[in-house]
């Protein structure tokens, strides 16, 4: 069944939500076009105060397989035009798409040679560890300035069946590591499947959402406000829900154990009606702009039944209805908070951390 088929079931929501307004009236295809389409007429980053540039982390770049060996693809994120390619030895790496002779984009007709990143224009070939030109075939010599490593470096690493990319505005190297999730290689568990969405607004104000208790009950529908266990490391933070939830055979009780490790990693472990396993890929394009990929996991005996198509229909659901409201929205730098929110400031205190100035220490976001 697919995953962003309208399932109904008996469940503890309250309904109609206001936001399914928007959602009702339309069919499968119609709201899979909407997702990832372009929102008309939204209003200026600066207007919206999304101007905060982009917080340094491991960023999901694709899946691993979406990348053969010997293949260059384009990519656009944080702001950028990016190359990504795999070596011959198999390994994937990323630069700045454009070559620093005379500005070709090496995402578009670009090749791979050897494990260097050649250039479609005078084939000058990069590495990509430090971003250098180690070669270029029809000169004797290299200019001194590519030759030096570049400011921008990208590391690498594939883990849960992704590429991961490190991005810090500096260029400085990792200070956490990206978390392997034990499920995603686990061959007793089913093969990815995916929703997609273009999310017209900050990852952080995204983010948000997890410690925004009252949204769920007036977006969502929920019959009473959730509570959470929460736990903050230093680039890490963890939530266990506990909730009763609707099932064809009667109310079930449940666990939603959310991670995240950094600003764009997390996953989330469903417990109590079908075990499942969603891996949520937040990718910033733009100020304004999130590439959104979502990729449940179930135990292969849950494979195709109802219950396992429902519960991931209902995460997809309410992405949707949080959609609605995040493509519009206008992020305000001190919101007035009441009994009842949540820990909104908090989290506000805690993601600072990931905005560095050029000495690489955390910003002092005014609009934060």
């Amino acid at each position: 069944m697919n995953a962003n088929a309208d399932i109904k079931s008996t469940d503890a929501r309250t309904a109609p939500v206001a936001v399914w307004s928007v959602l009702e009236k339309m069919t499968t295809e119609e709201r899979a076009a909407w997702r990832v389409a372009e929102v008309e007429n939204r209003r200026p980053v600066v207007e919206r105060n999304l101007d905060v540039g982009f917080a340094f982390g491991w960023y999901a770049m694709m899946k691993s397989d979406e990348l053969a060996v010997g293949e260059v693809k384009p990519l656009r994120y944080f702001g950028q035009e990016l190359a990504i390619w795999r070596g011959e030895d198999g390994e994937a790496r990323m630069l700045g798409a454009y070559c620093k002779h005379l500005g070709a984009h090496m995402g578009h007709g670009g090749k791979v040679h050897g494990n260097m990143l050649e250039c479609p224009f005078h084939a000058w070939r990069y590495d990509g560890e430090e971003g250098l030109v180690k070669e270029i075939p029809y000169s004797p010599s290299i200019p001194p300035r590519v030759a030096k490593k570049c400011k921008q470096v990208w590391p690498v690493k594939e883990a849960n069946q992704i590429i991961w990319a490190w991005y810090h505005p500096n260029g400085d190297a990792p200070m956490y590591d990206v978390v392997e999730v034990a499920e995603c290689s686990d061959p007793n568990w089913t093969e990815y499947k995916e929703t997609t969405w273009a999310i017209w607004n900050s990852l952080q104000n995204i983010g948000e959402n997890g410690v925004d208790f009252a949204h769920f009950q007036y977006i969502h529908g929920v019959a009473n406000m959730p509570d959470a266990e929460l736990e903050w490391g230093e680039f890490t933070r963890k939530a266990i829900v506990r909730a009763k939830m609707g099932t064809p055979k009667g109310m079930v009780e449940g666990v939603i154990t959310s991670h995240s490790s950094g600003p764009g990693q997390s996953w989330v472990r469903f417990e109590g009606i079908c075990e499942t396993l969603l891996i949520a890929c937040l990718t910033p394009v733009d100020e304004d702009h999130v590439h959104v990929r979502y990729f449940f996991t179930q135990p292969n005996e849950e494979k195709d039944s109802r219950v396992a198509a429902a519960i991931i229909a209902d995460v997809v659901k309410q992405m949707d209805q949080d959609k609605v409201v995040w493509d519009r929205m206008r992020n305000l730098p001190k919101p007035i908070i009441c009994e009842g929110d949540g820990p909104i400031a908090k989290y506000r205190m805690f993601y600072r951390k990931y905005y560095a100035n050029d000495d690489g220490k955390p910003r002092n976001l005014a609009k934060s």
